[in-house]
């Protein structure tokens, strides 16, 4: 009985799709089939040139080898015993920073200003969508800031599931009843987004709008420095890193974190500073640790969540033909 429900599960995967690089079924075909890395190259050292970065640590990243990964049918392979794999609780959580604003293009304070990408950030949220194309997104966040927002869905374009992301307008009674799809073959189809403006940048007050080299040479590099990477000391009238954590990061644990303890994949769309912020929990820097923390824009971080942990898994390198990544015989998403 156990080999024939076995089978039968492994009939309704060979049915809808293949495994992906993560152990997760997906649509691409009709061959059963799991990638599985031998070994690993480890890489320790900071991540810099586009990608997650701290002057004070040193973080690794996992990957495996294209030579090293050999491909094997789940049913016949020795150590599955002809039984699925139990479910675990594993989920993934994506962090994207937005691509390059017209602000940060021209050099300004942007903050909680509401301005688009420009065509470099387009290609970069597109970029970013590629490296994230076989990991499967539940649910998808972003900031109430379209630079953010942009960011999410041109990222999804990308994705291999060709689920569409919608977000939800929860705004008011009217914008909800007016947004409802009444079709739950549709429904399927989509991926909700929620907006939070507690995702949103840290409002840099009066410096908003000004030029950060002119605003340098008026006030001083120190100064502005000062209010730019300190973590508890705010500009004019705006937000420190301290203040914008403490929304940031209470929102992560109050609106994210049971999403994931419930099984499922979170992309967050949003912002250098609130993400930081984010990363500082999961990472459990210090305060002192976060403010050389550097987030290059358009490019994606992957955690692992399991069993009440986040496994920092570096940004995905892309998809390739035979390529394994967050995949390892301690840490792997089961079925």
């Amino acid at each position: 009985m156990a080999a024939t429900a076995s089978h039968q599960a492994f009939r309704t995967l060979q049915f809808h799709g293949c495994f992906n690089n993560y152990g997760f079924p997906q649509e691409c075909g009709n061959a059963s089939v799991r990638l599985i890395s031998k070994g690993f190259k480890i890489n320790v050292g900071l991540l810099r040139g586009g990608s997650y970065c701290s002057r004070k640590r040193s973080f690794s990243v996992i990957r495996s080898s294209t030579s090293q990964t050999t491909v094997l049918n789940p049913v016949l392979s020795p150590s599955s015993n002809n039984e699925p794999k139990k479910k675990t609780n594993e989920a993934a959580l994506i962090l994207i920073r937005h691509g390059e604003s017209l602000w940060n293009e021209k050099n300004l304070f942007t903050g909680c200003v509401d301005v688009p990408l420009t065509k470099k950030g387009i290609e970069e949220a597109i970029e970013a969508g590629k490296k994230i194309s076989n990991i499967p997104v539940d649910m998808i966040y972003t900031s109430a800031l379209i630079r953010a927002q942009m960011t999410a869905m041109l990222a999804m374009t990308q994705h291999r599931r060709k689920k569409v992301p919608i977000i939800m307008h929860n705004e008011s009674e009217q914008a909800k009843a007016w947004s409802q799809i009444f079709s739950e073959e549709t429904k399927k189809q989509c991926i909700p987004v929620e907006t939070a403006w507690q995702l949103n940048e840290r409002m840099y007050g009066e410096l908003q709008g000004l030029n950060k080299q002119e605003t340098a040479d008026r006030y001083g590099k120190e100064q502005v420095h000062e209010w730019r990477r300190s973590y508890d000391t705010p500009p004019p009238n705006g937000e420190s890193l301290e203040m914008c954590a403490q929304r940031a990061v209470a929102y992560f644990k109050e609106q994210i974190e049971p999403q994931l303890l419930s099984g499922k994949n979170v992309m967050i769309a949003a912002h250098g500073n609130s993400l930081r912020s984010i990363i500082m929990y999961l990472d459990k820097l210090t305060s002192q640790e976060v403010i050389s923390l550097e987030l290059a824009t358009g490019i994606p971080m992957l955690y692992i969540f399991k069993e009440g942990r986040f496994i920092r898994r570096g940004s995905p390198p892309g998809p390739t033909e035979a390529g394994v990544y967050a995949y390892t015989k301690v840490y792997h998403f089961a079925i």
